[in-house]
């Protein structure tokens, strides 16, 4: 079993994320959920994570709220995306699972300091100021760290916030330079995979036909999700970004990766944000992520629909 902690700004898909890895207790041991500002305010991000903990039942694991700004910029939301709540599709209500009263930057820290090494996996699926914050307080909790799976970046892809740019690395860069920098295994899904697990109109079917509550509200974030990503790209359903994370940690065989150096723009404003994947190895510079291309779209919806159909109602 793996030990992770989940880094989020939900977010339709990063609420996705939550029911994939929640379902999944034989695999995955959740230590805890810390929110981020990103697809909208803290406040919200850390309510609906609290409220995909009401669905799935799991009210076990507690749930902190992290940073609400960037280290050094001003917060850029995407409501346009994920609407006013974040998660819009959803039913929203409070939330019976409380907050925690420790800032999640703190308990990051010191779950990381009470592991033995090399023990836990983080898994961050919005910008990275929780994380970099962490190690900037207490660098000797690297060690700790097994892995970082991340959502973020692209290269073949381009932005999908500015032309350079993907949007969890924009809202923070100077964060993401942080972790990027840190000198622990790093899997990477940005949008060139992501990109690939489309949400079609079949597989939202199927995902609708799954009679629970994480089944119909996956299947309503879905069919809200999808109105801006068709419109902007043309395609036959939007990417599901953020559950390509925990896919990942559950079949890593659906996807295929490639050692690379990622190096992230934090001074140019025109390409802030930027990833600069060397997936040829044209520099000398240190292989520092696992960079993801390629993923199995059907084995991945499969999983997914497997996964959310083991709930009952809670």
């Amino acid at each position: 079993m793996r030990s992770i902690i989940i880094d989020c700004d939900p977010g339709q898909d990063d609420a996705i994320a939550l029911l994939l890895a929640m379902s999944s207790p034989d695999e995955l041991k959740i230590l805890g959920i810390t929110a981020v500002a990103g697809n909208v305010p803290l406040e919200l991000t850390e309510r609906n994570a609290r409220l995909m903990c009401d669905i799935a039942g799991r009210t076990d694991i507690p749930v902190f709220a992290g940073c609400a700004q960037p280290l050094r910029r001003k917060l850029r939301t995407a409501e346009n995306v994920h609407g006013r709540t974040g998660i819009d599709g959803a039913d929203i209500v409070e939330p019976k699972q409380l907050l925690e009263a420790q800032h999640g930057v703190d308990f990051i820290v010191d779950a990381l300091l009470a592991a033995e090494d090399d023990s836990i996996t983080l898994v961050p699926t919005g910008p990275l100021t929780n994380i970099a914050m962490a190690i900037e307080k207490k660098p000797s909790i690297l060690r700790k760290i097994n892995e970082i799976v991340l959502m973020g970046g692209a290269m073949r892809e381009g932005g999908n916030s500015t032309p350079s740019a993907e949007f969890n690395i924009l809202v923070d860069p100077q964060a993401a330079d942080i972790v990027f920098c840190c000198g622990r295994p790093t899997t990477v899904m940005g949008l060139d995979v992501t990109h690939q697990v489309l949400a079609t109109p079949e597989r939202r079917d199927r995902i609708r036909r799954i009679d629970n509550n994480a089944g119909r509200a996956t299947a309503g974030m879905l069919d809200f999700f999808n109105r801006h990503d068709t419109a902007k790209y043309g395609s036959p359903g939007a990417p599901l970004h953020d559950p390509c994370t925990v896919a990942y940690l559950l079949k890593p065989e659906l996807f295929e990766g490639k050692h690379c150096n990622l190096a992230v723009e934090t001074e140019s404003e025109l390409t802030m944000g930027h990833t600069a994947v060397d997936f040829w190895h044209v520099t000398d510079r240190p292989r520092n992520v696992l960079w993801m291309h390629a993923v199995d779209a059907d084995g991945f919806y499969a999983l997914l629909i497997d996964r959310l159909s083991r709930y009952e109602n809670a």
